[in-house]
């Protein structure tokens, strides 16, 4: 039997609160670790999803929530520090008495692949992983036509978060069926396109992408955030709702620090619930990556030694004989390195 390889899931994937005070070079600290991707939320009033990471830099900017192309902002995340970020006094991440979330990913490693020199895709890409975590940041620029580009993570990626960022362009997802592709900033249920991935499966090398301009136009700048599974850290899979209060529950193999998910079969808004902004169960207190509307609040979900299970018949996760999909990330594993229960003393 295989045992986990990550005994404490926090040095790769941490969530971090705060309230804004309107300082500049304010340092958040108490990620863990330096953290590559970084994804902020106003909690209490209705700004843009920020995204910033260190392959495109800390004043490089892109939101969940639209289709925007990047932005500069150099008052908001200034700089990243071995422990967290210094912050501007931008209000989208710093507002004077506004509650603030932030979730951190660990990828670490520089990549940079030349595909001519390496045959391994058929476009350069470059950026950063984590193969321990099964994470990576990768940009590459696009070509407009079929091709296939390096992820860096040895292993299958089972979500990939995918756009052009030079233009306004949407947020692609492969979810796992190389023929259809969801929209992180929209609502929409699956698509079926062959010019998103080009019906094919990701390899442990390469990802494949198509003629579309949403995330491979010709010339333009692109970015991709890569997920692959590892026990008992992290888990990417779907289920199917009951449309009962008495939800379904969805095995994980750990407790989850953080879940995102969304329906694929019908519209729906993306979620995310994380074990900071509610540390007990019910979690109540949700975000939304396809909207910008501060958090809401409704008994929805519990967070499991094993997994997680819906207190609620919602359509964003519990409609009945509709398919969703799932992101989750590990609070404890169910079971350690060593085969023994990670919660035993």
């Amino acid at each position: 039997m295989a045992y986990t390889t990550i005994d404490d899931p926090s040095d790769y994937f941490n969530t971090v609160l705060w309230t804004g005070n309107d300082t500049d070079d304010r340092t958040i600290s108490g990620v863990g670790f330096s953290p590559n991707w970084v994804w902020i939320k106003a909690r209490n009033n209705g700004d843009a999803h920020y995204l910033v990471d260190t392959v495109r830099g800390s004043t490089k900017v892109i939101f969940s929530d639209s289709n925007s192309a990047e932005d500069t902002r150099v008052s908001a995340v200034k700089s990243f520090a071995s422990d967290g970020y210094v912050l501007g006094q931008e209000a989208q991440v710093n507002r004077n008495s506004g509650t603030f979330v932030a979730w951190n990913w660990k990828a670490e490693t520089a990549f940079s692949n030349d595909a001519s020199s390496t045959s391994v895709g058929s476009i350069d890409s470059a950026g950063s992983v984590n193969t321990t975590a099964g994470f990576s940041i990768i940009t590459y620029t696009g070509t407009g036509s079929a091709a296939t580009v390096a992820h860096g993570l040895g292993v299958a990626p089972k979500l990939i978060i995918n756009r052009t960022i030079s233009a306004a362009k949407e947020w692609d997802v492969y979810y796992g069926d190389p023929t259809d592709y969801l929209v992180l900033n929209t609502n929409a249920a699956t698509v079926d396109a062959d010019d998103k991935w080009n019906d094919t499966a990701p390899t442990s090398t390469v990802w494949s992408i198509e003629s579309s301009s949403q995330n491979n136009t010709s010339g333009g700048s692109c970015l991709a955030y890569c997920f692959a599974e590892k026990q008992g850290y992290s888990k990417i899979g779907s289920y199917t709702g009951n449309g009962n209060t008495n939800g379904v529950f969805v095995h994980t193999g750990f407790k989850p620090a953080w879940i995102m998910f969304k329906s694929t079969s019908a519209t729906g808004f993306w979620e995310i619930h994380d074990n900071k902004r509610d540390p007990f169960n019910v979690s109540k207190l949700r975000l939304f990556p396809n909207s910008s509307n501060a958090e809401a609040t409704e008994d929805y979900v519990d967070f499991v030694s094993n997994g997680f299970k819906f207190r609620t018949n919602d359509a964003n996760g519990n409609t009945s004989g509709t398919s969703y999909i799932y992101l989750a990330f590990a609070e404890n594993p169910f079971v350690s390195s060593t085969g023994v229960p990670a919660t035993a003393g």
